[in-house]
């Protein structure tokens, strides 16, 4: 959430982002590398202390060279290990290349389509991130397409009959640009581009200080997707527990135990992984009981 006309007076060397209508949190120490405007948004790149470089949208946290660790592997890998084979990966948004690069991971992957709105997002990215995305942008396999992701789930993928086995929606905040990307309806488009046993994943917000924005969110795809599996972390850049959920007909990552996981990393030789492995994959499932109430 940015906080520009309330953080106007901090030091040049503070970064910080309101969370909530009365709270947020700041780091020091930060060193401003690059910003400008795209057609799209505002953007920022800094080096900090505790993060390495930071990539800023709109005055938002997206993501850092020692912490997108945290957002990235738990938001493909929680539905990626979970599907038995996947072969073919839509992210909409991820131009960062951080998912593309969790992807990769995974030995039958085919090919993944990235549709990301803003090129400055991926020129930030080649440039300053290449901690985030290991090259995963220039990977044969990935093909990068810049425009709305809209158009593309709803006018060019049914057009060419493509198939997906995952789709991420990897995007920022549902205001602004992204606000039509998390909507029912394109929930709906998205599920219609899914192959047999797919998914959707994406992020849903913390639920400390948007719970209603969770909630809501949650319903809309409940009205599209038999089963909905919200999920749950602490992230680090982003001061908050935080929401991901998947979204399926028929794949459930919830019904995998500690043990199974742990092995189908190793039989799919998914490594250097630095938080994901079987034991977190069920932690995250766990509600305490006010998450259980809030998403009843």
């Amino acid at each position: 959430m940015s906080g520009a006309s309330w953080f106007a007076d901090l030091p040049k060397d503070v970064l910080a982002e309101l969370l909530g209508e009365d709270a947020g949190y700041f780091l020091r120490g930060a060193r401003l590398l690059e910003s400008g405007r795209s057609e799209w948004q505002d953007y920022e790149v800094w080096e900090t202390p505790r993060f390495g470089k930071l990539f800023r949208l709109d005055g938002c946290f997206m993501t850092s060279e020692r912490d997108e660790f945290h957002y990235h592997e738990n938001l493909i890998h929680v539905p990626g290990v979970a599907h038995p084979g996947l072969r073919r990966a839509l992210l909409i948004g991820g131009g960062d290349g951080g998912s593309a690069e969790e992807l990769l991971k995974y030995p039958g992957i085919e090919r993944i389509v990235i549709a990301e709105l803003d090129a400055k997002v991926v020129d930030i990215a080649r440039r300053y991130l290449d901690a985030v995305h290991h090259g995963a942008l220039d990977d044969p396999r990935v093909e990068i397409r810049i425009g709305d992701g809209m158009a593309h789930v709803c006018e060019h993928a049914p057009a060419t009959g493509e198939r997906y086995d995952l789709i991420v929606l990897d995007l920022t905040d549902p205001i602004g640009p992204a606000e039509a990307l998390y909507t029912a309806d394109f929930f709906a488009a998205c599920k219609a581009l899914l192959a047999e046993g797919g998914a959707l994943t994406l992020h849903i917000g913390t639920p400390v200080f948007q719970p209603e924005r969770v909630r809501e969110l949650l319903a809309r795809l409940r009205r599209v997707f038999a089963r909905v599996r919200p999920y749950f972390l602490y992230i680090p850049l982003y001061g908050s527990l935080w929401g991901m959920a998947c979204a399926s007909d028929t794949l459930d990552p919830a019904a995998l135990d500690a043990n199974e996981v742990d092995r189908r990393l190793a039989e799919r030789a998914i490594r250097e992984l630095q938080h994901f492995n079987g034991a977190v994959h069920c932690a995250q499932f766990a509600l305490p009981n006010h998450l259980r109430a809030l998403l009843a």
